[in-house]
């Protein structure tokens, strides 16, 4: 699935589509008179003694609203198991407010600008819950994760406050309760025709230096074909938006889905325009070589996935970028059953410049946005505990994803595996049931993040393979916290999206050498007309002005 690519349009749509919605409903917190800190009168149904790795379990049931992504892939049931099983264990009733997946955004703005919005909304990712964080609708909820157990130890066990801090505003406090990851999950990567480069005696590349290599002895065999066509051009701003993406973290440039207009450059300790680094050229001059050299297709940066695989079925070429799921279910499914001895591997993101790194502030996920009404309610701190039971401890996180022992999954030695006859995600296309279809598990809004034993148990033996060795690499530099001012937020966005738009643009001339690189002060130029030293020095002076302000 093209999660990426999802998740940079969301933030692309969040931070510039929906931001006047907000702004309609009055601060929450503490108009009941009392102190928002006080939670003395808020107790109602909480366990008094409730402690990390113990089973929350309300005093007495309750329900509360949540807004629910309704996913069309598993369409929302009333008599899923993970809803009974839920309040079961817990006492609490989830009452979820459906909203169809295509227009979740729209509709949670339209629902919190109204101040109709349920107590709790999840699949919210950063940055989009900042659109509401002025008018007050939702809480500064990491102010109360002294209510959390599970998400404090964790925090902890796996050194994230750098990353908390990367999501904290201008007053120093953060809006989202966002999935925590003990590991960097890594999704995508280069695929290899392995049955043909053993034929012609090569062995999988490791560094890009190799990739180039192994095109170039490609090409020699069969001249007339691109050894390499690519795809995820399609429904993003950036075509390729995955080659871009793994290929400039080998640089430590953001690119592809991951691109920003601002990166932190930790040597000179201070933000710079990611396009116009260094970094970012080289990455640049090495596609362009790959293009020039015919070793990669033109089109793969206007043409649809489709195109691209079937390219790869017909042996037009033997190299595509890749993620487990599809290199297992499409790439290899399709290619054993049309090409005799077909094989095809993942390789780990082959090293360049930067060396053995990932790009840093991957272990946070989407999260949970809490309504500023569920403060002034008298079971607000039940609600907490349980939302850090649900989504944070243990117990919880293998419920929302596995089920319930001996009916959805079986376990040994600590590994759980699908009951025979259930299905998840294409795994057995006979089974006649289906994980999440039938009972509602593994359901995006509630399974994400967790422990490394937990995330990697549902890796088929590639994706295990590809993730073991891409979590042994280290993690580059987070950039630090620089929220800026509401005023700033407004001036930034109109510069953020004509100066993006103009680095993609140029990007792909560059690569497809409609633009030659010799021009490349004359781009860092048209960038500076458009403002670029501008909105560095804005992104700069909200860092500074945090550091002083918090330390």
């Amino acid at each position: 699935m093209d999660n990426s690519g999802q998740l940079s349009r969301r933030q692309i749509l969040s931070a510039a589509g929906f931001v006047g919605l907000a702004t309609l409903t009055a601060c929450g917190s503490g108009d009941d008179g009392g102190d928002p800190k006080d939670l003395s009168k808020k107790q109602n149904g909480a366990m008094k003694e409730y402690r990390a790795g113990q089973q929350f379990k309300a005093a007495k049931p309750l329900s509360f609203s949540l807004l629910h992504n309704n996913n069309p892939v598993y369409p929302t049931k009333k008599d899923w198991l993970f809803w009974k099983e839920v309040a079961q264990r817990t006492g609490i009733t989830l009452k979820p407010v459906d909203v169809p997946l295509a227009d979740y955004e729209k509709k949670r703005s339209v629902l919190i600008g109204a101040g109709d919005a349920p107590f709790l909304i999840p699949k919210t990712y950063h940055p989009s819950e900042v659109a509401f964080v002025s008018s007050g609708a939702i809480l500064p909820v990491g102010e109360y994760v002294h209510l959390m157990p599970n998400y404090r130890d964790k925090v902890k066990k796996w050194q994230l406050e750098p990353e908390l801090d990367s999501i904290r505003q201008s007053d120093g406090k953060y809006y989202l309760l966002p999935g925590l990851h003990e590991k960097v999950k890594s999704g995508y990567s280069l695929s290899f025709r392995t049955d043909v480069l053993d034929k012609l005696g090569l062995t999988l590349p490791t560094t890009w230096d190799e990739v180039h290599d192994v095109l170039k002895a490609l090409k020699e065999e069969y001249p007339d074909k691109y050894p390499w066509t690519d795809r995820w051009s399609t429904n993003t701003p950036f075509p390729c938006g995955a080659l871009f993406s793994y290929l400039g973290q080998s640089y430590g440039a953001k690119a592809g889905w991951t691109y920003d207009n601002i990166s932190f450059d930790a040597k000179a300790q201070k933000f710079v325009f990611t396009a116009a680094t260094d970094s970012y050229r080289q990455m640049v001059e090495f596609l362009r070589k790959i293009v020039a050299e015919k070793l990669l297709d033109p089109e793969s940066f206007t043409q649809q996935d489709d195109q691209a695989v079937q390219k790869l079925l017909a042996e037009k070429s033997y190299v595509i970028s890749a993620n487990s799921q599809e290199l297992v279910q499409n790439y290899r499914y399709n290619l054993e059953k049309q090409v005799k001895g077909a094989k095809i591997e993942m390789v780990p993101v082959p090293l360049g410049p930067a060396g053995p790194v990932v790009i840093g502030g991957a272990r946070l996920e989407n999260g949970v946005m809490v309504s500023s009404k569920a403060l002034k309610s008298d079971t607000f701190v039940a609600m907490m505990q349980f939302v850090d039971w649900l989504w944070y401890s243990d117990e919880g996180q293998k419920l929302c994803k596995w089920g319930v022992e001996g009916v959805t999954y079986t376990e040994s030695g600590g590994t759980p595996a699908l009951k025979s006859g259930i299905s998840l995600m294409g795994s057995d296309p006979d089974a006649p049931k289906d994980l999440q279809k039938d009972y509602g598990f593994f359901n995006g809004v509630f399974t994400y993040g967790g422990s490394w034993a937990l995330v990697s148990s549902s890796f088929s033996p590639d994706e295990k393979k590809f993730q073991d060795a891409m979590s042994q690499r280290e993690q580059l530099p987070i950039d630090p916290a620089h929220p800026l001012q509401s005023m700033e937020q407004e001036q930034a966005t109109l510069w953020d999206t004509p100066l993006k738009d103009h680095v993609i643009q140029n990007t792909l001339k560059f690569v497809l050498g409609n633009r030659p690189l010799s021009e490349w002060g004359a781009f860092v130029a048209e960038l500076k007309a458009k403002n670029m030293e501008q909105l560095v020095d804005l992104h700069n002076k909200a860092y500074e002005r945090f550091r002083k302000e918090n330390g």
